[in-house]
């Protein structure tokens, strides 16, 4: 599933911040970051002013416990 693997680019950078491209260096599909903000998986973390077409997210609570992980401490509750 692409979302859990767009996801899974986020569990290891602080907090839980999704890249806009893949580790092959492609953009991430919008839709697939649209939809995980739409199952509360990511959401929305700071609009980037010089490229106000990206959309920079982080992982929720919800999204660290669809990869089967625990959020780290101070990253919301479920």
């Amino acid at each position: 599933m692409a979302q859990k693997r767009y996801l899974a680019l986020g569990l290891d950078q602080p907090g839980g911040k999704l890249p806009l491209f893949d580790r092959n260096g492609a953009g991430i599909d919008r839709k697939t970051v649209e939809s995980c903000i739409a199952k509360g998986w990511a959401e929305p973390w700071f609009a980037n002013p010089t490229k106000p077409d990206w959309l920079v997210c982080k992982l929720t609570p919800a999204g660290y416990a669809v990869l089967g992980k625990p959020a780290p401490a101070g990253e919301g509750a479920a």
